[in-house]
């Protein structure tokens, strides 16, 4: 199970809303300085995201809480969202090729690109689909894990 640190911001009847804040490890890497990753994280910086989450606890506006997401979900959803229709467009472009070689066509790399654009096209709606189907599958959302208590009181002490 993936973890994070969140504020609840909004309450609903069956979920709740909650900021999280984005964070990078780039500035710990001894290579941040000459890494394309490290230079878009400074751009982007750290902003904060919204994210619906199922909460079974009450909760109110402004808790503490842990957010968490099962790593087999993270990892299905990230292949349906990148290389399904990566490899859509791959397949497609392929198949121009090789139908520029057996059927002749006057162009190859015009078969290529318009099959390969059709392949991205379809893997788009594939996409649209597969998240219609899984937006209300509990074990593809994230979930309130445990609510944070109190912020500890910081003690300072003058010697």
């Amino acid at each position: 199970m993936l973890e994070e640190t969140a504020r609840v911001v909004n309450v609903d009847h069956d979920a709740i809303w909650v900021e999280t804040q984005r964070r990078s490890t780039c500035g710990s890497c001894a290579a941040s300085k000459g890494c394309g990753t490290a230079a878009i994280s400074r751009v982007v910086g750290n902003r904060r995201s919204l994210v619906r989450v199922l909460a079974s606890m009450p909760l109110k506006i402004g808790d503490e809480v842990i957010i968490g997401i099962r790593e087999r979900a993270l990892v299905k959803g990230s292949l349906a969202v990148y290389a399904v229709p990566i490899i859509l467009l791959l397949l497609g472009a392929l198949l121009g090729e090789l139908g520029a070689q057996r059927f002749l066509w006057q162009s190859a790399e015009a078969g290529s690109l318009v099959l390969g654009i059709s392949g991205f096209v379809a893997g788009l709606f594939w996409l649209r689909r597969f998240t219609r189907h899984i937006r209300h599958d509990a074990d593809y959302q994230p979930v309130v894990l445990r609510k944070l208590s109190g912020h500890p009181d910081i003690k300072i002490t003058t010697q």
